[in-house]
């Protein structure tokens, strides 16, 4: 078991997962040494440290939040950048805090030249304005709209047909920075959150290594992010995701519903409540459904409707939701003929 020192982990300490081939550090062709500190940590993120790892980058250390209980047992698990970093022999800290002293004192030690920033918390001005060539963002929307936590979801979730990738290098306030370069990227009409960030997270790492090499060569024109905005300009947040986000409101139209679902699926999901003839009430996530138009006179929203085989669907403010795929609290999603199957009977 690995000791902790004080707010960090080192690879050193860590039995390190010897990789054959171009995933070892051995074997990568070495680029002009230029230190990068990368900061990351969920999946998004991982891609972008896999490109500048195999890229063969001078990856002076990887921070990362600390290991986290997870699974059935509770153990502490590394978050998906700091178990690639520590399989790849690559310093790996993990403060609590970044305005921590000692994470402070370890960074200037490291003295990086550049600092790479992708899916991480909001950094202090001791952090990001260290190294001599700045600290840059890879950032999952077209800048400056969907500022915040969660630009993939709320883009899906508002119905947008575009979307994109900007880089830019940080400020103060978040999402703020002068922008280096922007990439657009289409959604489409049955795109899901899941998907649109599966090929985000692939574009962002090519982008991402673009960035980094117009910095190291100089050749960077930063844009104040006002110039992609007027005085008509709505800028759409992107707020962290709560439970009140993610709750259906059948009163709401079908189309927003249906988006709503898209942009939750797969994670946190869409939810709702089915009421059954036993009083109780059931909890589904919504992770694939259709919008149904009707022209009779509206049902009141919220109305289930089903067969008990294959069918499933809830009334809106103007049409209906058919459901297709659903997961039960503490069960696995399962096609809606499945979930019929078992509880068809029992819905009110």
């Amino acid at each position: 078991m690995p000791e902790k020192s004080g707010i960090f982990f080192t690879s050193t300490q860590y039995p390190v997962t010897q990789q054959p081939g171009p995933m070892h550090p051995a074997s990568h062709t070495a680029r002009p040494s230029s230190r990068i500190v990368f900061y990351g940590t969920p999946e998004f993120a991982l891609e972008s440290l896999k490109a500048l790892f195999e890229g063969g980058y001078h990856i002076a250390a990887v921070v990362t939040v600390p290991d986290k209980p997870a699974g059935r047992g509770m153990k502490l698990r590394a978050s998906p950048v700091g178990q690639y970093a520590l399989e790849q022999g690559l310093t790996v800290l993990q403060p609590e805090r970044l305005s921590d002293p000692v994470f402070l004192d370890r960074l200037k030690q490291i003295d990086p030249e550049i600092q790479v920033v992708v899916a991480f918390r909001m950094m202090p001005r001791a952090v990001w304005a260290l190294p001599s060539k700045g600290t840059f963002n890879l950032h999952a929307s077209l800048l400056p709209q969907y500022r915040g936590a969660a630009p993939i979801n709320w883009a899906v979730i508002n119905g947008e047909t575009e979307t994109g990738l900007t880089t830019f290098f940080l400020r103060d306030k978040v999402d703020t920075g002068d922008i280096i370069f922007r990439e657009s990227m289409g959604i489409g009409p049955e795109e899901t959150a899941g998907e649109l960030h599966d090929r985000l997270k692939v574009k962002g790492a090519q982008l991402l290594l673009r960035t980094l090499e117009a910095i190291l060569s100089g050749n960077v024109d930063a844009i104040d992010q006002s110039r992609f905005t007027d005085s008509a300009t709505l800028l759409k947040p992107a707020p962290k995701l709560y439970t009140s986000t993610c709750r259906i409101d059948w009163n709401m139209p079908s189309a927003y519903i249906y988006n709503l679902i898209r942009g939750l699926n797969p994670l946190p999901g869409a939810f709702t409540e089915l009421r059954m003839k036993d009083g109780s009430s059931a909890s589904i996530k919504i992770f694939r459904a259709a919008v149904e138009n009707r022209d009779l006179p509206p049902e009141t929203p919220g109305m289930v409707f089903t067969d008990g085989r294959s069918c499933l669907k809830i009334s809106s403010a103007d049409g209906y939701i058919n459901i297709y795929e659903l997961q039960l609290a503490g069960r696995k999603p399962m096609r809606t003929d499945e979930f019929l199957r078992g509880f068809g009977r029992n819905i009110v």
